[in-house]
């Protein structure tokens, strides 16, 4: 019998940022897309610091999306008032796809689709309703 006590189980979910969240599809209430996870919104935690044994895991407060295709291309970081927040609180299930339990029209990230919808679409001939 080995004399190791195992270590103390978190209180919450233990995830892998890269693999269970980053570049994931968020699906709204309705089973919408509603974007793709760009960044993440952490608790504080010191970056030079070396982690000590007994230190709190940093907490997802809340996933960042928006236009970051370029900064993939050329490098670099968005600003952050370019990226918008979807609060944790609004994270229903994290699976193959991230599923929130609100409508993504509630969401300020769809301003331009919504814009799109009501400004260019609505306005050609049959693009009020859909195709029969």
């Amino acid at each position: 019998m080995s004399d190791l006590t195992p270590p103390p189980r978190s209180a919450g979910r233990v995830l892998d940022a890269q693999l269970h969240l980053l570049d994931r599809t968020v699906l709204d209430r309705t089973g919408v897309p509603v974007t793709t996870v760009d960044a993440l919104e952490i608790t504080d935690i010191e970056v030079d610091t070396p982690i000590e044994p007994g230190t709190p895991a940093p907490v997802i407060t809340a996933l960042l999306s928006g236009p970051v295709l370029g900064t993939r291309i050329f490098g670099g970081r968005p600003p952050r008032s370019r990226l918008e927040r979807i609060p944790w609180s609004d994270i229903t299930d994290v699976g193959i796809v991230i599923k929130l339990g609100v409508d993504g029209d509630s969401l300020d990230l769809t301003w331009v689709e919504r814009w799109m919808r009501d400004k260019i679409i609505s306005r050609i001939p049959g693009g009020r309703h859909d195709p029969e």
